[in-house]
């Protein structure tokens, strides 16, 4: 317990270090660049109360700091011992430090990751459809852990094809995923990206906003032509394996594996530039079924004739999105950033842009989108200056704003506690700090039949890249052939997997009740998991998840996981705090330092240590379900 957060991020500091002395450091790890930062943001902030004529909040005591920073930069609580570290310390910069630390740790990605996620509705797979989005998962998740930053993010994203299993082009998950659905794509890449809502232009002229149907469209050329690539060899081979009598038959699965898993996973086509106008389309300024040429609504313009054949389109309107919309990309990322780490966008909602010229603090905006291009659109880094201001560390304050126009700062709004969270609090403290499992791994293994096959031999990317190698008809054929004996000699007639466990031990998989991250689980969770009970987005729509409270997350709470993972489980991590305590009240603050991050005050001791004296060791069962369903557990300070 008297090793210090400074000891642990000077080991991890030095350790990062290695091999990298020569080079000079990144904005974010610039301790003088940061503080900086910090300080131009907490100057607007205090321009702002002096202009309305409020007084600065005061910064928030140590414990509420603590948990409030684990809850938003990794998503979770400290464990006792993290708790114990920082309370302990005696050392004036040790916020800076626990920053640094965090940051730093797996929980900043897998915390980023469920974020992502949720915006752009990433899931295992969809209905009607037989193959996963494993590859196009693993890449968002590593994209984060390597902190890809955010504008090559979107352009991988915007300009991607190629095979969908393919390390390199697996981010074409983010159309694939949407595959027959491209203007609705389109619109949810607009409201994402550049916080442009054109939903509405698919079908008429928006009436709320300055988007036409022909401006929809001419936007929507850009995407056009996705198509799976060389799919059309495969074709006549299909629908002669789905026939009714032969759907149930192992030459059918096997077929499937190549026209879902290969074929259904990838991109073919650059964007073709140019589209037809839909039959039904009722202005003056087209024809229905007319061909137009690509051309962008806002920014520097950018058009493709429909004359033209060169393609290309994705590519042209991931470097319009990304460079050639003004202010208005790095806007719209930094004020997701400042949400995340604020709990409220400086303009709302957040998936809408406004100009800084608009807002009832410009200079405050326009700061924060230098910020964002100062640091290259690294996100870890935006967000660590954003942890290390005074703004971050004003006292909590239930109450609504006083300005009439809005938000003033005036210490953070109490939120509920989201889903992922929550379950990630619980876990922490069911089994300890999740961030040392493992976490889920890329299952590239080729399933037939629910069972993998060719375990060893070969893998789906190695299939995938084959398969979509073969030119024509007859290739396809004999490809499958082959395919189709290799998988037929291993099962003995049926897809039984005959080597599939050679590799199980180096792939990570995990189930719903697995104790680990949200990040790790089955996405979206089931409808029966605490996840969803809790909010979690069904990952149909853009930012899809909810705070809002229901019965049926009391009957949870009270039923469900906190009673039989702690409250009931002896060997939950929690009660492991309690070894080498010796009297009930140091039992009774090593439960609340566990559960709520602080020490018990005086009024809270004395009625914890009577419900002890009163109930035996059952009381120390009841003041774990105690804190862990209070108001102070649920929400975030």
């Amino acid at each position: 317990m008297k090793r210090s957060v400074c000891g642990i991020l000077a080991s991890l500091l030095a350790s990062a270090a290695i091999g990298h002395a020569a080079e000079p450091p990144l904005p974010g790890d610039d301790p003088a660049f940061v503080a900086k930062a910090a300080r131009a943001i907490d100057g607007h902030v205090a321009a702002w109360y002096r202009k309305q004529k409020l007084p600065v909040p005061a910064v928030t005591e140590d414990a509420t700091f603590l948990r409030r920073t684990f809850l938003v930069a990794i998503g979770r609580i400290p464990t006792a011992e993290e708790a114990l570290f920082f309370l302990e310390m005696d050392d004036p910069a040790k916020r800076i430090q626990l920053i640094d630390y965090l940051m730093q740790s797996p929980g900043y990605s897998s915390n980023m990751t469920n974020w992502a996620f949720d915006l752009l509705r990433v899931t295992d797979g969809k209905p009607g459809f037989n193959g996963n989005f494993d590859a196009y998962r693993n890449w968002v998740r590593t994209a984060l852990e390597e902190n890809m930053p955010w504008d090559e993010f979107t352009q991988s994203l915007l300009a991607a094809s190629g095979d969908g299993w393919d390390p390199k082009t697996a981010a074409v998950g983010y159309y694939t995923r949407d595959r027959g659905m491209p203007l609705d794509n389109l619109a949810n890449s607009m409201r994402v990206f550049l916080g442009s809502r054109m939903e509405c232009a698919q079908c008429h002229d928006d009436p709320f906003g300055e988007t036409e149907r022909h401006d929809f469209y001419e936007l929507a050329a850009f995407t056009e032509g996705q198509s799976p690539l060389r799919q059309q060899h495969m074709s006549k081979l299909w629908d002669e394996l789905g026939e009714e009598d032969r759907r149930r038959s192992l030459d059918y699965d096997v077929a499937q594996v190549m026209w879902d898993r290969v074929y259904g996973l990838s991109l073919g086509g650059s964007g073709a530039g140019r589209i037809h106008l839909p039959q039904d389309y009722q202005y003056r300024d087209g024809e229905p079924g007319q061909l137009i040429g690509a051309k962008t609504p806002f920014g520097k313009p950018v058009r493709i004739s429909e004359k033209s054949d060169k393609g290309e389109g994705r590519k042209e309107l991931a470097e319009w999105v990304t460079s050639k919309t003004g202010d208005q990309f790095a806007s719209v990322a930094a004020n997701r950033m400042w949400k995340r780490v604020m709990g409220r966008g400086v303009y709302e909602p957040v998936d809408e842009y406004k100009h800084s010229k608009d807002l009832h603090h410009p200079e405050l905006m326009n700061t924060l989108v230098r910020l964002m291009v100062d640091v290259d659109y690294d996100l870890r880094a935006f967000q660590k200056v954003l942890l290390n201001t005074k703004t971050f560390q004003f006292v909590p304050n239930p109450e609504p704003s006083k300005v009439l126009t809005g938000d003033d700062f005036h210490g953070r709004q109490l939120t509920r506690l989201s889903a992922e969270q929550l379950w990630d609090s619980l876990i922490t403290l069911a089994s300890g700090d999740p961030d040392k499992i493992p976490r889920r791994s890329l299952d590239d293994r080729i399933y037939v039949g629910n069972k993998p096959v060719l375990v060893g031999k070969k893998n789906m990317t190695q299939l995938s890249k084959e398969v979509l190698a073969l030119d024509s008809e007859k290739e396809v054929r004999d490809y499958f052939d082959k395919f189709l004996a290799d998988v037929r000699k291993e099962s003995g007639g049926s897809a039984s997997g005959g080597g599939g466990m050679m590799m199980e031990n180096k792939i990570h998989r995990y189930g719903n009740d697995s104790p680990v991250r949200a990040s790790e689980l089955p996405s979206p969770a089931p409808r029966q998991h605490l996840l969803y009970l809790f909010g979690q987005s069904d990952r149909l729509v853009v930012d899809g998840a909810s705070r809002e409270p229901n019965v049926g997350q009391v009957l949870s709470l009270m039923n469900g996981y906190v009673q039989k993972q702690l409250v009931n489980n002896s060997g939950a991590r929690l009660y492991k705090s309690l070894d080498g305590a010796s009297t009930d009240e140091e039992k009774i603050r090593r439960l609340y330092v566990t559960i709520l991050s602080r020490p018990p005050s005086p009024e809270e001791m004395g009625w914890m240590t009577e419900e002890v004296k009163a109930s035996g060791e059952d009381g120390y069962r009841n003041i774990v379900s105690a804190l862990v369903m209070s108001s102070e557990f649920l929400f975030l300070q």
